[in-house]
């Protein structure tokens, strides 16, 4: 891995000061103040301060579109995503629309296969909606996470005479003019539209649909249906909406981290679906101490492998069942999966260093800060696996700090890729430059600005990774080449207790609200090898010995060193140590 810079983030002093007068606990506001918070009040994460479904463009007119497709029972198929938020985001729609009046057999889905029908509403997915209901055909596709650049699926539906509601968070396609260019759908709900005024545009998918199901709630409400205060409890889906967003990686804005907050809040009182207290289960973690690292890292890919490797239905099945034998039976299931998942990706890693050798090796002597490693990688091997290529692409990016593209071949003989990017290099955009500048090179490709995909024929595969790297070298400057890690400096000796870990995992924390890192001087007194790759250390800071942990990491580091930190608990035998976390050491 690249060694990175270490950045100490500002903390603005009054900001700091106005939210220690507010109560906020003082490391804790020096923590906000440097993430951009500058009063109490955004730390409100009461649902009462949620942005309102209003602002959110097409949301009134999908609550519209929902409401008299209920109260004339027809049929609603929700078109679903084959990763964790627009799994989510299916379990959200199904379960949400039966509160709201659906009739259960009136409510269905399908998902699409990875290898088999690619990703969003196709017309091939269409055609299969159209089989889900043995009573007949649906009236109403609903798109999850999906369906803003189906342009060609939409008309299909449309032509055969389905009403369309695309809910998606991802950006529009654009036409060969570069204007952008809508799906011909009767309802589009999607914060990245244009025209949209609200004010979270990070809201994931699951997030998106959540709001259209407070809209026709509110829809509902003033048609008569129900009163304000006997309305269904929508806030009951909310541990559904906090582990999507988690597991996207959508940035975590004052929106965001209030649907987190009180998802988090539901898992810790034990008032979650079946499912995701199973998946916490199988994954060893305490659901009464759930924090954001949980989704992100343990129930997440777990639902994400059923994509990869299997069958999304299992993940979407776990998420829905109300019987808490068979969520454990799925989510056992899932786990299989996930450990098969990471060989697949132990393999592929392999395999891209392998790849990636000959490139470093010309590093090699090279003088202390040079670097001849391209702006942008492209990497694809013959036994990839489709499933996994963007797990192993955002490894790749960690290790290089480059954007990078890994590619798979995918069933119909085309090269299916998956990005990843570091900061100040919008993906999405890029490959909207390579399509222009080599026009028909990708057969599709969407996204955002740090993850996005493409599908290409083999024999274009030089010219994609030239093209790509071309513009890469045009927009990166040499300083964003160099990872930075950002810190929050020194740790008061005061803080160094189980106490403040508590406190700090109490917090939402995640993409765009980065967990605090801490940085030190230290002296290494001890260190060794465990589990063959990680680096345990005993070191003495300030004149207190501490223990230490850098994962992942073998190379011995030197006796008086800088760590970059974070603060965690350690638990063995039922004992409690508080131990460094290593993140970098200088």
């Amino acid at each position: 891995m690249s060694t990175p810079t270490l950045r100490t983030r500002d903390v603005p002093p009054r900001a700091a000061f106005a939210l220690e007068q507010a109560g906020v606990h003082p490391l804790l506001a020096r923590l906000f103040a440097a993430r951009g918070v500058r009063s109490g009040d955004e730390l409100d994460d009461g649902l009462a301060r949620l942005l309102p479904p209003s602002s959110l463009r097409g949301a009134e007119a999908a609550a519209v579109l929902l409401a008299d497709a209920i109260a004339a029972q027809q049929r609603i198929c929700i078109v679903a995503d084959y990763d964790c938020d627009g799994a989510t985001a299916c379990a959200v729609a199904l379960r949400g629309l039966v509160m709201l009046g659906a009739l259960p057999a009136n409510v269905g889905y399908v998902v699409p296969d990875r290898a088999v029908h690619g990703y969003g509403l196709t017309p091939a997915i269409v055609d299969l909606a159209l089989q889900q209901f043995a009573a007949g055909p649906p009236a109403v596709l609903v798109t999850v996470d999906n369906g803003i650049a189906s342009i060609a699926g939409v008309a299909h539906a449309r032509a055969l005479g389905l009403q369309v509601l695309v809910t998606d968070h991802h950006l529009p396609a654009l036409g060969a003019d570069g204007a952008v260019e809508l799906p011909a759908a009767n309802v589009i709900v999607n914060p990245s539209q244009p025209g949209c005024g609200f004010e979270s545009k990070a809201l994931a998918g699951v997030g998106v649909m959540f709001y259209v199901l407070l809209a026709l709630r509110a829809e509902q409400r003033q048609r008569g249906l129900f009163a304000a205060t006997a309305q269904p409890r929508l806030d009951a889906l909310l541990d559904l909406v906090a582990l999507g967003t988690v597991a996207d990686v959508v940035r975590l804005d004052a929106n965001n981290r209030r649907l987190v907050a009180q998802g988090l809040k539901r898992v810790r009182s034990g008032r979650m679906q079946p499912g995701v207290a199973a998946l916490f289960a199988v994954a060893g973690r305490a659901a009464e101490r759930a924090a954001g690292f949980d989704f992100g890292f343990a129930l997440g890919p777990r639902i994400n492998a059923a994509g990869r490797l299997s069958d999304m239905t299992l993940g979407i099945e776990c998420l829905t069942t109300d019987d808490t034998a068979r969520a454990l039976e799925l989510a056992q299931q899932l786990d299989a999966i996930n450990r098969e998942r990471r060989v697949v990706e132990a393999d592929m890693r392999l395999q891209a260093e392998l790849l990636l050798a000959p490139l470093l090796a010309r590093q090699v002597g090279l003088a202390e800060g040079s670097d001849t490693t391209p702006a942008a990688l492209v990497l694809f091997d013959p036994e990839f696996h489709e499933g996994v290529v963007g797990i192993v692409a955002g490894r790749v990016k960690d290790n290089l700090h480059r954007p990078t593209f890994v590619l798979a071949r995918g069933q119909d003989g085309l090269l299916k890729g998956s990005g990843r990017s570091i900061p100040g290099f919008h993906l999405r955009d890029a490959l909207d430059l390579v399509s222009k500048r080599h026009p028909g090179l990708l057969r599709r490709f969407g996204g955002h600005a740090m993850a996005a995909g493409c599908s290409l024929d083999e024999a274009d595969l030089p010219t994609f990774a030239a093209a790509l790297q071309a513009v890469a070298a045009l927009w990166l400057q040499p300083e964003a080449l160099s990872r930075c890690l950002a810190t929050d400096g020194p740790l008061a000796l005061e803080y160094f207790n189980i106490a403040t870990v508590t406190t700090l995992d109490a917090q939402v924390w995640g993409q765009g609200f980065e967990a605090p890192v801490f940085c030190d001087e230290v002296d290494v007194l001890q260190q060794r090898l465990v589990g063959e790759k990680h680096l345990k250390m005993r070191v003495r800071h300030a004149g207190q010995l501490r223990d230490a942990i850098w994962f992942g990491h073998a190379e011995p580091v030197a006796n008086r060193v800088r760590l970059a930190y974070r603060l965690n608990v350690d638990e063995f035998q039922g004992q409690q140590r508080l131990q460094m976390v290593v993140e970098a050491a200088l």
